[in-house]
Order: C-alpha cells, then structure tokens, then sequence
C-alpha cells in the first residue's frame, strides 16, 4: 500500500511540473513586466526616438510588419486593447509636422505628440512606448477626434510647438527624478476637488494646453472663446481661484517616462466627473455654473515641463471615456 502511495504522488509530482509549464500563467506574465522595467540593453535617446519614427512610418505605411515588436506585445488605442493593425492603423493616411517627444533610457520608455490625419480629418494623437531589448514591447495611445466629446478641441492642423518642452535643461538646473514625479503628482492632488489650495509648484509664467486649446496663461487670449475664462489666469492663479471645483477624482496616476536632459514627464491619468454640482463658487465669492452636466470621465496622457523644481508647462491629449472606466494599464484591486 506504502509502495502504491509512492507511486501515485510521484506522478502527482510529475503532473504539477509538466502542467505548470504547459498552462500559461497570468501571474508569470506580470512578474516579466515588473522584472522588465529596468532595460537590458542600452537603448539611449537616439535608439528611442528611432523606434518611435519605426512605428510611425509602420502606421503610416499600414505595415505592422514594418516595426520591431518584441515577442509579446500590448497595444491600446483609447483606452482598449486591439490587436496590432488595428484601429487608426487602418484609417490613417497623414501627419503633420507638430512632433513632440521625450525619452527616458533609465526605464525603456519614449513619448511622441502630433497630430494624425484619417480621410482628410486632423486629430490629436499622444503615444507611449516601452522597449525591450531595442523592439516594442507596449504601445499606448490616444487619439482625440473631433465631436468625440465635451471636452476642449482646439484646431490640430495649426498647432505650433510651444519651445520650451524640446529646450535641454542645463546639468545644474535638472531636478531629481523623484521630486520630477511628486511634482506632477502634486499636480493632479491639486486639481482633484480643486479648492484653492496648492499641492505643487509653479513658475510665474506657467502655461497649460489641453488638445490644442490654451486653458492657461494664453499667449493670444480670445474673449469670445468658451475657454477665456480660464487661459487669462496662469496655472497657479486659476488653481488658487478654485477654478476645476467639479473635477471630483485622479485616480489610476502613472508616470511611466521622465526625461531628466529636458525636464519632462510623461504622465497617465483619468478625471472623473459625476455631474453633481451645478453651480460652484471661487475663492473670490464669485458663483459659476459648472460645466460638467452629466457623469464621465476624461483619459489623458500629459506632459509636464519641470524647471527649477517648479511646473513651467502642461501639455495634454485627453479624450471622453465613460464614468470611472477602468484603466487597461492599470490591475484593478478585486
């Protein structure tokens, strides 16, 4: 009987190895990620932005086939995961000269803003990337296309660059990684339930940009824009109004990439808005109708200019989503 026992758990044993390396595991796939985050191999600037320019004129081309993927690959387009090929990979037929970018070699990462074109029609476009080993392991993208939501839609066909996010930081200027993220971070903290106070740093001159529209400190204010009752202020004086009251939550923060040479972090975040307040008042006692009239939520990829240890720009693409969507990037507690 001891003889028969034996027998039965060495195949048991036997059957736990081999079907341990046949079943795929979720959990293994997500200790790769986490391991992968630091890069093998020395992918610096140039490498980065060369991949960035393979993926581009694969999609250009509507050629996957053109680009370097890596053997597993996860690609999202607003939000939802497509397969490779898909999505604005069928539909696009231009881009414009707008090209901004980051690169961060420490984590793999590289960033591109511009502007896509399907059948004619221009729209903002924002991508992530991750490399491994010098091919594609994650591409991230949004695209806001007009119509597609409440949200500001400036003219894509004439965005300009705004200089300063492509200028170098001096060595002795560059502010620490770290106090880079908690810099942005404190930028989201200081919009959530935005009441006048400040949870970050800002120069004098601050800007903001969101899909094309100036939502601070515009350098060519129109009174009849729907939006000037924001781009008049500088970033610290329309926090310090209480100014996004209705913004009710930043949740699923990620800020992938920091590039230290130019002072940029790429940032990932939703906004959420319940469409509860009606009305909300400034912390000039001034009462204001809030334009959030029903429940949704907003997925942006941002780009926040650091100098001098204080937020100089925010650059952001950011499209409609429903209300508290989750983030595909983003393992949701259960």
């Amino acid at each position: 009987m001891r003889g028969k026992t034996s027998i039965v758990a060495a195949l048991g044993i036997i059957c736990f190895f081999f079907g341990s390396l046949l079943v795929p595991s979720s959990q293994g796939q997500d200790i790769h990620r986490r391991e992968s985050a630091v890069p093998a191999d020395d992918c610096d600037r140039k490498c980065l932005y060369g991949l960035v320019d393979a993926y581009l004129d694969g999609l250009l081309a509507k050629d996957p086939s053109r680009v370097p993927w890596a053997k597993t690959v996860k690609f999202t387009e607003n939000n939802v995961a497509l397969q490779i090929g898909d999505g604005l990979w069928g539909t696009i037929n231009g881009r414009t000269a707008y090209d901004l970018r980051a690169a961060d070699p420490a984590s793999g990462q590289a960033a591109f803003f511009g502007v896509v074109e399907e059948h004619g029609n221009p729209s903002f476009f924002a991508l992530r990337m991750k490399v491994e080993d010098r091919k594609i392991s994650e591409v991230e993208t949004i695209i806001d296309r007009k119509g597609l939501g409440p949200g500001p839609f400036g003219d894509p066909a004439s965005l300009t660059a705004v200089p300063v996010l492509s200028e170098d930081v001096p060595p002795e200027q560059r502010t620490p990684r770290a106090r880079m993220i908690s810099l942005a971070d404190g930028y989201f903290s200081t919009l959530q339930l935005n009441d006048g106070q400040i949870f970050t740093y800002f120069t004098p001159d601050c800007s903001r940009r969101e899909n094309g529209v100036w939502t601070a400190s515009d350098p060519h204010p129109d009174p009849k824009s729907n939006y000037s009752a924001f781009g008049r202020y500088t970033c610290d004086e329309g926090f310090k109004l209480g100014n996004y009251r209705w913004d009710d939550r930043l949740r699923d923060r990620r800020f992938p990439l920091v590039d230290e040479e130019r002072g940029l972090v790429l940032a990932a975040v939703f906004i959420d808005h319940s469409g509860r307040l009606e009305t909300y008042t400034t912390t000039d006692g001034a009462t204001h109708p809030s334009p959030v009239k029903m429940p949704h939520s907003f997925c942006a990829l941002e780009i926040f200019k650091i100098l001098g240890g204080k937020i100089r720009h925010a650059e952001s693409v950011f499209i409609t989503v429903p209300y508290n969507m989750p983030s595909p990037w983003v393992s949701q507690a259960r």
